[in-house]
C-alpha cells in the first residue's frame, strides 16, 4: 500500500482514550476512520474526539474504506469480535490479553492463518527500546550467566464498577497484570519456561493478586508477581551471576520518560541512561508496517508474534491449574 493504514476501532475502552488512539493520531502511517461501540453517546464522544466517524460493532467490521480493526473490548470478547473482523477481511490489532485462554488464543490465531491476514497483540511495552537495551546487556556478558528474574506489575484497587472486576468479560489480574511479567521473561529467556508454582488470592469470582514461580529451560528462576491490592510498581530484576541489573516503570514508561538501568555488581552501582521512547506508537506503527508491506500469517515475524501469545496463554492456563487459592 502507497497510502496510510486505514484504521477503525471497535470498543471505547479506557486505555484506547489515555494511550492507543493519542498514538494513532500522532502517527503519519495510521488514519483513524471510525470508533464503535455499543454505547451510542460514548462513540460519538470518542468520534468528536478524535475526528471520526462513529458507528456500531456491524456496521464498522463491514465497511470496505477500513482495512484493518483495533480491538480493545474486554478479553471474553476477543474471540468473538476478533474473528468477526478477521473473517470480514480486516487485519487485527487486539489489545493484550489476546484471549482468556489458550484454547480460545489457538482458536484466532487459525482464524487468521486461514484467512491470510496480519494478527498481532498489542502487547505495548515490547516495543520499548529499554527492554533491547537489556538484551544487548546480557548478550554481552555484562551480568555473567543469568541466575533469576524477578517481575511485577501491581496498582491499588480499582473502582467498584471496573470491568477487570467481572469473571464473565475475562477479568481478574492474572490476565489484567499477570501476563506482563510473564511475557517479559518470554522476552529475555524465551518460551522454553515451565510454571514450578503460584498462588491466587481471590475475591469477588476473580483473582485479585497472585504470584507464580517457573522456570526457564536453562534453569533460570523467574518470579511473577501481580496484582489489583498494592502499591504501584512496574518493575523487573535481573540477577546474574556478576551483576544484578534493574529497570523500574519496565512496562508503562510515559513517553517522555528517559529510563535508568541500574546495574550493580561487586565494586557498586553504575546507572545507564537510555532515550526515552513512545511504545504506544511504536506498537501500531509496527502493525501498520507490518500490514503495509504486505505480511501475513506465514511471515516469520507474524509467525512469531503469533508464537509468542499462544505460550503466554499456555503459561496462564498452567498458572491457574497449578495456583493455590487463597
Amino acid at each position: 500500500m502507497n497510502r496510510p493504514l486505514r484504521l477503525g476501532v471497535v470498543g471505547c475502552s479506557s486505555i484506547a482514550w489515555r494511550r492507543a488512539l493519542p498514538a494513532v493520531c500522532e502517527s503519519d502511517r495510521v488514519t483513524l476512520v471510525a470508533v464503535a461501540s455499543r454505547d451510542k453517546e460514548k462513540a460519538k464522544r470518542f468520534a468528536e474526539h478524535f475526528d471520526c466517524d462513529a458507528t456500531d460493532y456491524l456496521t464498522l467490521v463491514a465497511r470496505d474504506d477500513i482495512d484493518a480493526v483495533y480491538l480493545p473490548l474486554p478479553p471474553s470478547l476477543h474471540l468473538e469480535w476478533g474473528s468477526a473482523v478477521l473473517r470480514a477481511g480486516k487485519h487485527l490489532l487486539c489489545e493484550k490479553p489476546i484471549a482468556t485462554t489458550a484454547a480460545e488464543a489457538g482458536e484466532l490465531i487459525g482464524v487468521a492463518q486461514e484467512a491470510g491476514l496480519v494478527l498481532r497483540e498489542n502487547f505495548t511495552f515490547l516495543h520499548h527500546s529499554q527492554h533491547a537495551a537489556v538484551s544487548a546487556l546480557m548478550d554481552e556478558g555484562r551480568l555473567g550467566e543469568p541466575r533469576s528474574f524477578t517481575a511485577s506489575f501491581c496498582f491499588p484497587p480499582l473502582p467498584e464498577t471496573d470491568i477487570r472486576y467481572v469473571a464473565s468479560l475475562g477479568g481478574g489480574s492474572l490476565l489484567d497484570a499477570g501476563v506482563y511479567p510473564i511475557r517479559a521473561a518470554q522476552l529475555l529467556l524465551g518460551n522454553d519456561l515451565m510454571v514450578v508454582g503460584a498462588s491466587l488470592r481471590m475475591g469477588d469470582g476473580v483473582d485479585l493478586a497472585g504470584q507464580a514461580q517457573l522456570v526457564s529451560a536453562d534453569g533460570v528462576f523467574v518470579s511473577a508477581q501481580f496484582g489489583f491490592q498494592h502499591s504501584y510498581a512496574s518493575r523487573y530484576e535481573l540477577w546474574g551471576s556478576t551483576a544484578r541489573l534493574n529497570l523500574e516503570r519496565a512496562f508503562t514508561p510515559p513517553a517522555d520518560r528517559s529510563p535508568l538501568l541500574r546495574i550493580t555488581g561487586q565494586d557498586g552501582t553504575e546507572g545507564v541512561v537510555l532515550p526515552a521512547d513512545h511504545q504506544f506508537r511504536r506498537s501500531v506503527e509496527s502493525f501498520a508496517d507490518a500490514v503495509l508491506a504486505g505480511h501475513g500469517p506465514a511471515h516469520v515475524d507474524e509467525r512469531r508474534w503469533s508464537m509468542d501469545s499462544l505460550r503466554t496463554m499456555e503459561l496462564v492456563d498452567e498458572i491457574r491449574t497449578r495456583a493455590v487459592l487463597v
